[in-house]
């Protein structure tokens, strides 16, 4: 999800199962205000909900602009017929560690 998508979703519920894990950050004075800005602008969001959902959309931001490293594997072809390799760079190791630590997170709640 990208920021567009982000505001115009704060006109609804955001739904999603959430971790027992509870992480506590000492904001700048600017970043505080713009989050007291979006909080007053958008009173139907809690300020720990538009946290949340702005971290969300900058973790998603971050992971699609890890650089793609070619591999010598290939996994598919493409609607021509080129091959398209495996990624052997940042990416892969990314989402499997997210997906180990989602694991994790789950059994303990």
């Amino acid at each position: 999800m990208d920021i567009r998508e982000l505001v115009s979703q704060w006109t609804h519920e955001a739904l999603g199962e959430m971790s027992e894990e509870r992480y506590s950050v000492q904001l700048p004075i600017g970043d505080a205000a713009r989050i007291e800005a979006l909080a007053e602008m958008f009173p139907r969001r809690t300020r720990e909900q538009i946290i949340t959902e702005l971290l969300s959309a900058a973790l998603d931001d971050v992971v699609s602009h890890l650089p793609y490293e070619q591999g010598s594997k290939v996994i598919a072809r493409d609607e021509e017929g080129d091959p398209i390799y495996e990624d052997v760079g940042l990416t892969p190791r990314y989402l499997e560690l997210t997906r180990q630590h989602a694991e994790k997170l789950k059994s303990q709640g």
